[in-house]
Formats: C-alpha cells, structure tokens, sequence
C-alpha cells in the first residue's frame, strides 16, 4: 500500500474520530468528518469540547481538513466510520447512526475503496448489516471490488497516558489481502503493536466481550458490597485483604454507566437471545449494574431519616460517567440526581468540567460554578475526578452540623466514618 497520496476520511468527530484523525493526520492526509455543523465549525477553529485532543495537537503541519460536506470525502480512498451505536429504550441496539453512516459513504464509494468500521457491535453487524447498505447503494461488491474492515476502538476517555498510540490495535479484513492492507494502515499511528484478528467477527466478538467483562466484574463487586454491608464488614478493608493474592482481580463497588461498559453487554445479550441462546449470567450482572443509583439512593434516604434531617441540602461531586473527562452520555449519577429531584430535596451539583457543557444541561441539573463555604447536609462524591482526590480534605468544612459525606469512589478516608458504597 501507497500512503504516499493516500487520503483517508473519518466519519465521526467524536471521543473516538478526532484522536483518530488527528493522530493519522501526522502522517498521511485526513479528512475529519461529521454532519454536526457546530461540531466542525469548533474544530476549525482548534476547540475541542470532548477535551480529548489540546490545542496543541492542531499542529498546522498535520494534513488534516474538517468538513460536513460530503463532497470533501470523494477523493477518499478508505473510509473509517466512528459513529455511536447506542441501546434504545428497551436495551435493544440502536444502529441508526451506524446505518446512516453507511449509506451516507456508499453513495460517494468507488472501486476497490475500504471502508472499516470502529464503532462497538454484535458480532456479525459489519458484514450482515453494514456491508449489505454500502452494496445496494454503491452498485460495487464485497472482496471484489469493494473491501470491509473493523477495528474496534479502544480509547479510554480522560486517559492522558494510554492515548491511541499507546493501546494494541485489533484490525481485521474482509479477506487476507484486505486484512494485510489495514494492520499496515494502522502500524502507521500505533506503537504498541497490531494483533490482526481472523475475521471480522472475530474482532466484532473480542471488541465486546472486553467490556462485558468488565461490567460483569464491577456486578460481582458491588453485589459483594450489599452482602457485607448486612453483614457490617468493610467491602473495602475485604478488598485489600484480598488484594495480597497474587491472581485476585481488583475491581471497586460503584455506578456503571458510560457509552461503552454499560451498553455493550446489550449488544452481546442480543445477538445471542437472536441464535437462540439465553446469557443469563450476562443479564444478571447487567441488571445488578443498573439497580445500583436507586439502591443508593434508598441507603442515603435511611441515613437522612435517621439524623432526622428536614428538607436536607445535597451536593452531588461529580456528573460525569467516569473520573477526569467531560463525557456524561448515559451516567448513572444522572440517575441518583433524579431519584433526589423527585423528592424535592434542595441538590445541587458540581463538575469541574462543567464549562464543556450547554447552558441547558447546567440548569436542569443545577450545577454551580464553585462550592465555596456553603454547608450541605448529604454530600456525595460520585466521581473520581482528579481535582477531588488532590482537595479531599477541602470539603470537610461544607458538611451540615447533622450531615454526611456518601463516598461512591473511595476518595474520603475511612478514618472519618462517613458512608461508603
């Protein structure tokens, strides 16, 4: 393969494209593309709300353009589709955006192009779904004169050490050559090393069982939790215990949410109950994960009850899904600040990422600009966010004269004997 005029496009400019294509942008021509016009207006003009790429990663000798006109992804010979993919209502997944994607890059394709996907499916997807959308409209055919890809992204959001270059890279092809021609593609950005899976599904499996494991993971620690906690044992004095074996796993309790570990599983659970297999295991955990905001909430309700504390005043630590990033797509905190809302408990909430978000999110969950000496009766840290384990000791001094810390994230030290998850 020829990088030397080569031009690729990444559909996507999301947590997961613009890494992509700015990394790929150091070494051969990207178009970075996304229909959302803001989105690209900021990106023109070097602001990221994501907070995934700085400012200085806009170098001026990177060969990168940002366009929402289709017309500037026709000389695109591979195209990388970076698009959500979502669970709906009823868990099921939600493949619009990824639909979408495909017909928008069918109608521009042209022989022997490549077009890979990055986004999260059930195994099958790219090749039963995808695949078939890019034929119909382009009129061209699978491993003749149109070739299929998938590698799953890895990125982890807020993670400022392990960045996509740092992460071995699953690829994968529509048959060898093709196979061969994307691990080269990908060589080019990834330092860590390429594993070239046997086939597309393959990779489409090993990209969702990692999250599902890890989802299952947290589901066995946080039932650990409520089963210790009845029986009026630290979880996490058993924790560190545990933790001088060698092989013990170490997860901590808390709230699964997030677009990845807390959808993906579904994808799985789908495909499955769809060739006739029933993961309950899988279910199980999943729903476990999903009861924890309301049982939280239960707990903090009996504390308030018991400090006979009247129409209490509660600040929520932290929005997002997980520590150190702005993301607040399917966070579970969001959850725990309705259940309170609908209490018409005073809460309010906190974020040291607020700024990256609307105006109208702000308001509807009353997040204020600083925390300062108000006093609150419940304080919750529910996020890990690095400006809070480096002030812990900051926020004794806000806490009611009846009120309590609930610490969902082992920021508190014990030794204060507030709540803990």
């Amino acid at each position: 393969m020829n990088f030397n005029n080569l031009k690729i496009g990444v559909i996507g400019m999301g947590y997961v494209g613009l890494p992509l294509a700015i990394e790929f942008s150091k070494k051969i021509n990207v178009v970075g593309f996304d229909i959302n016009v803001d989105r690209i207006n900021q990106l023109k003009k070097k602001i990221d709300v994501t907070n995934e790429v700085p400012k200085k990663d806009f170098l001026k000798k990177n060969k990168i353009s940002f366009s929402h006109n289709l017309e500037s992804l026709k000389k695109c010979t591979i195209f990388i589709i970076t698009v959500p993919t979502p669970v709906d209502s009823k868990n099921k997944p939600n493949l619009i955006p990824l639909i979408k994607a495909s017909n928008l890059v069918s109608s521009i394709l042209k022989k022997n192009d490549i077009v890979i996907y990055e986004s999260t499916v059930f195994p099958g997807a790219t090749e039963e779904v995808c695949g078939p959308i890019l034929e119909k409209k382009s009129g061209l055919k699978i491993n003749k004169n149109l070739f299929l890809g998938y590698s799953p992204e890895r990125i982890n959001p807020g993670d400022k050490l392990k960045r996509i270059k740092d992460i071995v890279k699953i690829t994968s092809g529509s048959n060898t050559n093709t196979s061969n021609k994307i691990a080269k593609l990908y060589s080019l950005i990834i330092k860590a090393g390429i594993h070239k899976a046997e086939s597309i599904k393959v990779a489409e499996a090993a990209k969702v069982i990692e999250n599902t494991q890890r989802d299952l993971n947290i589901a066995f620690i946080n039932e650990l939790s409520l089963i210790f906690k009845k029986m009026k044992i630290s979880t996490e004095q058993v924790l560190r215990a545990a933790e001088t074996k060698w092989n013990f796993i170490s997860f901590r309790p808390g709230l699964v949410g997030g677009h990845c570990i807390g959808v993906d599983p579904y994808y799985l659970t789908y495909k499955s109950k769809k060739i006739g297999y029933d993961p309950k295991l899988i279910l199980a955990g999943r729903n476990l994960n999903d009861q924890m905001p309301l049982l939280i909430f239960k707990e903090i309700l009996k504390k308030i009850d018991q400090k006979k504390i009247k129409k209490p005043k509660i600040l929520i630590m932290g929005l997002t899904f997980k520590e150190n990033c702005p993301d607040i797509r399917n966070s579970k905190v969001l959850n725990l600040y309705k259940y309170f809302s609908n209490k018409n408990f005073s809460i309010s909430t906190y974020d040291p990422y607020s700024k990256f978000w609307s105006n109208k999110f702000i308001k509807k969950y009353n997040v204020i600009n600083k925390v300062g000496n108000q006093k609150f009766d419940v304080i919750i840290f529910a996020v890990k966010h690095r400006e809070f384990t480096t002030q812990k000791n900051k926020y004794k001094k806000n806490i009611a004269k009846k009120g309590f810390i609930y610490d969902l994230k082992y920021i508190i030290p014990e030794k204060f004997n507030h709540l803990r998850i």
